[in-house]
């Protein structure tokens, strides 16, 4: 995958078009991604142990991968990825500015 958990992206489609977020967890099997903050949905929960009242809780849902880039660290823009080997070590590279994605 183009992404890891922790990288800040951009949503590029979708009813969050537009919206930044940190990836929260990643589903490789599944191709898709959780965004803090996006694809907000809501959760119907029954009274439990932890939450003795139940409700309607809103929580993140995730998101296709192919809808989110990666923000370039030196310009702030959704950059596509590439991969370079340096120090003998498969890096991920932003394609805008050549900088090293962590």
């Amino acid at each position: 995958m183009h992404v890891k958990k922790g990288d800040k992206v951009k949503v590029l489609s979708g009813k969050d078009k537009g919206k930044q977020g940190v990836i929260l967890a990643v589903f490789p099997k599944k191709d898709r991604v959780l965004v803090e903050g996006v694809n907000m949905v809501k959760k119907h929960q029954k009274p439990s142990q932890d939450n003795p009242q139940g409700g309607i809780q809103e929580q993140e849902a995730p998101i296709h991968v192919s809808n989110v880039l990666p923000i370039d660290p030196k310009t702030g823009e959704p950059t596509r990825v590439g991969y370079e080997e340096r120090d003998g070590k498969k890096v991920r590279i932003a394609k805008k500015s050549g900088e090293v994605l962590n």
